[in-house]
């Protein structure tokens, strides 16, 4: 095993670092909270990630998210993360997609070849997508729920959506997920109630973020990752 995981097989074993090795993990949304599960999918020797984001890297973004910093500004989200996880995992056969996903864009990728999925995006339509297609192709799937306008990196939560509580976009998630009869699904949400949110500089409302939550969540969802991964 490579020396730069010796801390972490020490921990795992030498079995559950060569099942890492050999899996492939799809993150939908490379921001405040997928940023992170890339980072700690990438330092824990996964051997395969399929990074999805349709966005750039904004002055904005610099809050929040690993992959922005000055020199990254204006670059695909995916290709920022990309240049991390190859300097950190050079190994890591790294595919990216500067695609926004949607509906009508999920054909485009094939959710059989994954042996993990993590949604990181923010948009429920999308969100919705990326459940019902791993679900059919029977790929386990977690999910990110609301992690903006909270400052309480603690209050966060592994759990079933049927289970849920507080969290406004995980209510509507369990609400559109059993329409479509879909009863469970694992996520981590936060139990704090969200702050009102601010208005942009664009004059609309939006969401408000710290630098010391979104990470949070991303590394609590690449936790679960590589704990399935590594003892299926």
């Amino acid at each position: 095993m490579d020396e730069r995981f010796s801390r972490t097989e020490t921990l795992l074993g030498r079995a559950a670092m060569e099942r890492l090795k050999s899996a492939r993990v799809a993150v939908f949304g490379v921001g405040g909270v997928g940023g992170y599960v890339v980072e700690a999918l990438a330092r824990s020797g996964v051997g395969a990630l399929d990074l999805i984001d349709g966005d750039t890297v904004a002055l904005s973004n610099i809050n929040r998210q690993i992959i922005a910093t000055e020199n990254t500004l204006g670059m695909w989200k995916v290709d920022a993360a990309a240049a991390r996880v190859r300097s950190i995992h050079p190994g890591c056969v790294v595919r990216t997609h500067p695609v926004m996903f949607l509906p009508a864009s999920a054909d485009d990728f094939d959710f059989t070849l994954y042996d993990y999925v993590v949604d990181a995006v923010d948009t429920v339509t999308a969100k919705l997508e990326i459940v019902l297609r791993a679900r059919a192709a029977e790929t386990p799937v977690i999910s990110a729920m609301g992690a903006g306008n909270k400052l309480d990196p603690t209050a966060f939560e592994v759990s079933d959506i049927a289970k849920t509580s507080v969290c406004p976009l995980a209510r509507v998630m369990r609400r559109e997920l059993r329409k479509r009869g879909v009863y469970h699904l694992r996520v981590v949400y936060s139990r704090e109630a969200p702050r009102p949110g601010g208005v942009g500089p664009d004059g609309r409302t939006a969401p408000g973020s710290a630098a010391f939550v979104p990470p949070v969540m991303g590394l609590i969802l690449a936790g679960e990752v590589v704990k399935a991964l590594a003892f299926s």
